[in-house]
């Protein structure tokens, strides 16, 4: 698992690497906070080479989600979704929240 933040003019990009699960999940939650504290709010999350998505992991992305949505003051989109986690996100109902783009490139001009 790496996780790697890198901050644009517009947003951060976060670029996730390895298997995202309950032992794992506390590691990013601390890199969106991070962000989140900086004053950065508009977030794009890089999941290209994302192995594996848990539940605990999507408790955190939902959790960042709500802080940036609030008092409008951002947003989070993903980028490069890997087919199996994209499914994991459609049974967990985030695909018609969550905006999705096929490559970060996309997903940081969207801001």
């Amino acid at each position: 698992m790496a996780i790697k933040t890198e901050h644009l003019k517009r947003c951060d990009l976060i670029t996730l690497d390895g298997r995202f699960d309950s032992s794992t999940a506390p590691e990013l939650e601390k890199v969106l906070r991070a962000s989140m504290d900086e004053g950065m709010f508009r977030l794009v999350i890089d999941m290209g080479q994302v192995e594996y998505f848990g539940s605990a992991a999507i408790r955190v992305l939902v959790m960042a989600y709500k802080e940036c949505r609030r008092w409008n003051r951002g947003d989070v989109r993903l980028a490069n979704v890997p087919e199996n986690v994209l499914h994991v996100f459609e049974l967990a109902g985030l695909v018609p929240i969550i905006e999705i783009y096929e490559n970060s490139t996309l997903a940081v001009g969207s801001f």
